[in-house]
């Protein structure tokens, strides 16, 4: 899973990086050529520390960071000297001093590993790809409306949760306490999952694991070892309480949808508000009270109100949905919409953002099409509405251009449109309700919408991230590697830098979400949702927008990234001068 390239050099998505990636490669290619006469680690160092000296010099580059303070007994970086003229444990040397000398030889390697500018590599506009695929053979081009096609403002996030506050206080008899509550834009992210039974939220990685200082009851978190006694002395899920196809489990739910924000915030809001007033609760009598008065807001239409009251405060990026459904009818591809919402509520978004004649550049249109049921149920015919959304009566033997269905399923679209296999391209943000069936059940192309994408990669693209990530990568290996010295004085230098691999570790989370971290990642595994994520999409993008910047004929390549036994060159090894015995032949 990688970044692509992009359609012509200069388009402008490099920013100027192509430079920085090919003197990364250079480095890595002088450390195998060079290692054998300058020592473990010193042919890496050679061409980044002399072109780090002059941009210093020149003040264009800040000096090293102080660091941690050094401890009792412990050498200074320049006491230790290189690697490679340090006597080595078995020749007599006192341990300590020998894995102290390591530590700093290899923290000043990893700050010359990093040039000036190696940040912002990557860029918030690019397709990421999981599989290959060309868009040559793409002929017909499908899409969900909301947050695919339409892409809201964070403020309905408030709306939602402060209305189903509301109905929970009118409606279902909650304290007026919780009026108190306001929506806290960034208290969850999506991906999570909810245990029903004890009233925990929490992020799950790609092995059933609960990443540990993200579970939180209420709006405070829980203790590390109380979650562990919650599972029965394990941070691991069983496979059956998780979730099914859909992400619903027997007693665990997941949020995949980017609308579930404000129902988790107001999840945690309302059991914070309980505990702390002493209130005893049914914890399933209250996610159902929840998930009803969140349901309340779609199924009754108050989303839908307040979006065309004021379209300019709620839609955004209107202008780009134009120009890339445009640039796809204009190279002569068809188009599709299959959407759960109403015909007028999308009607009234898609003439604001494409004008009046929007129908004109669809081959087909389905409204209220209740996915994901729309791709697994048969019994469910089309039926079709006139201009007006009002529904007609007869029977539908074919799917016509500029005509409004609802409902129906996707196996009598297959046999009324003959739009099967990889010719097929959909493109929707939940990757169960809109793009799993399709993905796994019937061949087509997918393409997720991942609006968090893009504050991601800005996150990943600091000098900050980079530092603190290429650090705790090896430093990660130095204790793998180390972990042989057992004596009492090696145990405690190994358990200092255990600590300070739990603080860079939790530093890099806070980055992107202080409660959760990041969307993508637990520490070190991907999260439950990429594993979704990959799973069921070809290509995913912050937004459709980002088709703009490729040719309508471009291929994706996924990059070949190494399984952990196809990596003999890890970061850490190049660090710590630790090569295979068979490369170690080689040099």
């Amino acid at each position: 899973m990688a970044a692509v390239g992009f359609k012509a050099a200069g388009s402008g998505l490099w920013k100027g990086n192509r430079a920085g990636l090919q003197l990364a490669a250079a480095v890595f290619c002088q450390s195998c050529s060079s290692a054998a006469s300058s020592g473990p680690g010193e042919g890496m160092r050679a061409g980044w520390s002399q072109q780090r000296a002059q941009h210093q010099s020149a003040g264009q580059f800040p000096p090293p960071a102080p660091g941690r303070a050094r401890r009792a007994g412990e050498p200074s970086p320049a006491a230790a000297g290189p690697l490679s003229s340090q006597p080595s444990p078995a020749e007599g040397a006192d341990t300590k001093s020998y894995l102290w000398a390591r530590y700093h030889e290899m923290k000043k390697l990893v700050y010359d590993l990093l040039p000036p500018g190696v940040c912002n590599l990557l860029n918030p506009a690019a397709i990421y790809a999981n599989n290959e695929i060309s868009l040559r053979d793409v002929e017909i081009y499908g899409f969900d409306y909301d947050y695919t096609l339409a892409q809201y403002s964070n403020l309905l996030h408030s709306m939602i949760f402060n209305t189903a506050r509301d109905i929970l206080i009118e409606q279902y008899k909650y304290p007026e306490g919780l009026k108190k509550y306001d929506y806290l834009p960034g208290f969850a992210i999506r991906g999570l999952h909810y245990d029903v039974q004890k009233s925990l939220l929490m992020k799950i990685d790609a092995f059933h694991y609960v990443q540990l200082g993200t579970a939180y009851r209420g709006l405070k978190p829980v203790a590390d070892e109380e979650v562990i006694e919650l599972y029965g002395g394990t941070q691991h899920i069983p496979l059956y309480q998780m979730s099914d196809f859909y992400g619903k489990g027997p007693s665990i739910k997941q949020f995949m949808d980017i609308f579930s924000l404000p129902e988790m915030t107001l999840l945690s809001s309302v059991i914070d508000y309980f505990i702390n007033h002493g209130i005893e609760f049914d914890q399933v009598h209250l996610y159902k009270d929840i998930s009803d008065s969140i349901k309340d807001v779609h199924v009754k239409g108050m989303m839908y109100k307040w979006i065309e009251k004021d379209m300019e405060k709620y839609i955004l990026h209107g202008d780009e949905t134009y120009a890339v459904l445009n640039r796809l009818v204009n190279l002569n591809k068809k188009l599709f919409l299959i959407t759960n919402s109403p015909f007028s509520f999308v009607d009234k978004g898609m003439k604001h953002m494409v004008g009046k004649n929007w129908r004109d550049l669809f081959d087909m249109v389905i409204v209220q099409a209740d996915k994901p049921t729309f791709f697994t149920d048969r019994r469910k015919p089309f039926r079709k509405l006139d201009d007006k959304g009002s529904l007609q009566w007869d029977k539908i033997d074919k799917l016509e251009k500029g005509k409004i269905y609802k409902q129906g399923n996707l196996f009598d679209f297959l046999r009324l449109t003959g739009w099967r296999g990889s010719k097929v391209l959909y493109f929707g943000d939940h990757l169960y309700s809109d793009l799993a069936d399709l993905m796994l059940r019937h061949g087509w192309r997918t393409g997720a919408i991942v609006p968090e994408l893009e504050p991601e990669i800005r996150i990943i693209n600091t000098e900050q991230y980079m530092h603190s990530l290429t650090w705790q990568q090896a430093l990660t290996g130095l204790l793998e590697r180390m972990q042989m010295y057992q004596d009492a004085e090696s145990k405690q230098v190994l358990l200092e830098w255990m600590q300070e691999r739990q603080e860079i570790r939790s530093l890099t989370k806070n980055l992107f979400n202080p409660q959760f971290g990041s969307i993508f990642r637990t520490f070190h595994n991907p999260t439950y949702f990429s594993r979704r994520l990959i799973r069921f999409s070809d290509i995913y993008m912050a937004s459709i927008s980002c088709l703009l910047n490729y040719d309508v004929n471009f291929t994706f390549f996924p990059r070949r990234t190494p399984l952990q036994h196809e990596a003999p060159l890890w970061m850490d090894q190049l660090c710590t001068g630790f090569l295979p015995p068979s490369w170690q032949t080689l040099l």
